[in-house]
């Protein structure tokens, strides 16, 4: 007998979180307690196309079947803890999980553009110990649950309707974490919002960025999914980017190049390089010719991105000057090139910074 049914059939009962049920797994439950099959179609429009995050809220089942539920099962949603708003419009939350770690998800308004995003977490802190991260300071405590990335989209899109009168047009997994070390919750939280029975997204509209895990990056080509690729480089030479990333001991430009080229060959689906502009660091003449000889494999964008200063750190924003110029290199190569100002420089933006305060802000 399964364990989930094993604990379902236990004078004390102990809960589990409805959501880890698969489809199969549900029904099987409610075929024990008598119920056609059809209950548990209804339940999982309930949970994953309504969101809803309580039995009571699900009214056409019968009151009997909401107390069964709600006596063998719960809904373990995140709740938004703290919230920070910019006066450029960045909102940074802090959510609490059940267990009472804490993550951070960004909303990114761009009204004039109809283009509202949202960054959300794929990790409790992070295992990379990137150089200019706030995340990176933190130690990896656990990989989300694909349920609790899911709960980012639909919490931070009830603020954006609330705020902005306009829901989420964009999803980038960039926040806390590393999405392909959590590779599982990763592609289960990104078919819970384009699956049909989930909240029908195109995935052209969702991004998972990486740090560079080569090995990871194939085996999302091999899966063939849909989304599309970010590759947060910010160096384009080996010595460097080994400086402030050391995944890139493991997994140098080569082997990633390698990587993303299989993942364009298999998918065909877009790719960018995420490119932090440091100060006196990676912005010099070979800086820029290292970056446009990468971009000669395939198709690619370039986001050039102001740095957000992190406490700890010795990185500091580059200027507007040595910003335009690594730009205009690229673009003379004919490289699609876009610079990408610092929001929420009066909150704390960079990531991780929210996530890491033991005090609520208020």
């Amino acid at each position: 007998m399964p364990d989930f049914l094993y604990f379902c059939s236990m004078e004390a009962i102990i809960r589990t979180d409805i959501r880890k049920l698969t489809a199969e797994e549900l029904k099987q439950v409610l075929s024990s307690w008598g119920e056609p099959a059809f209950r548990s179609r209804q339940i999982f429009e309930w949970i994953w196309q309504k969101s809803a995050s309580d039995f009571d809220a699900m009214t056409n089942l019968s009151l009997p079947l909401r107390l069964q539920l709600n006596q063998h099962f719960e809904i373990l949603v995140i709740r938004e803890e703290v919230r920070q708003i910019s006066l450029d419009g960045t909102v940074k939350t802090r959510f609490i999980l059940h267990d009472g770690h804490k993550i951070e998800s960004v909303l990114i308004p761009v009204p004039e553009d109809n283009r509202f995003t949202v960054c959300v977490s794929t990790q409790v802190g992070c295992s990379l110990t990137c150089k200019f991260c706030a995340t990176g300071q933190m130690k990896r405590v656990r990989n989300l649950e694909p349920a609790e990335i899911y709960d980012q989209f639909v919490l931070v899109n009830q603020q954006c309707r609330e705020l902005f009168g306009h829901g989420l047009t964009n999803i980038v997994y960039m926040g806390m974490g590393e999405p392909l070390l959590a590779y599982s919750s990763t592609m289960e939280s990104i078919a819970m919002l384009t699956e049909s029975w989930g909240l029908q997204l195109s995935p052209q509209r969702i991004t998972v960025s990486t740090a560079g895990i080569a090995k990871m990056i194939r085996r999302m080509a091999d899966d063939q999914t849909k989304v599309n690729l970010a590759l947060s480089l910010h160096a384009a030479d080996d010595r460097k980017r080994e400086e402030i990333m050391p995944i890139n001991e493991q997994n140098n430009l080569e082997v990633l190049m390698d990587s993303i080229a299989y993942f364009y060959q298999k998918t065909g689906n877009r790719i960018s390089y995420e490119y932090i502009a440091f100060d006196q660091f990676n912005l010099g003449q070979q800086d820029a010719q290292n970056l446009a000889s990468l971009c000669r494999r395939f198709p690619v964008k370039v986001n050039i991105i102001e740095y957000n200063p992190v406490d700890g750190t010795s990185f500091a924003r580059a200027s507007e000057q040595e910003v335009n110029q690594f730009a205009r290199y690229l673009r003379q190569k004919e490289i699609m090139v876009t610079v990408r100002k610092s929001r929420g420089k009066d909150i704390d933006a960079a990531c991780g910074q929210l996530a890491n305060k033991e005090k609520p802000m208020v």
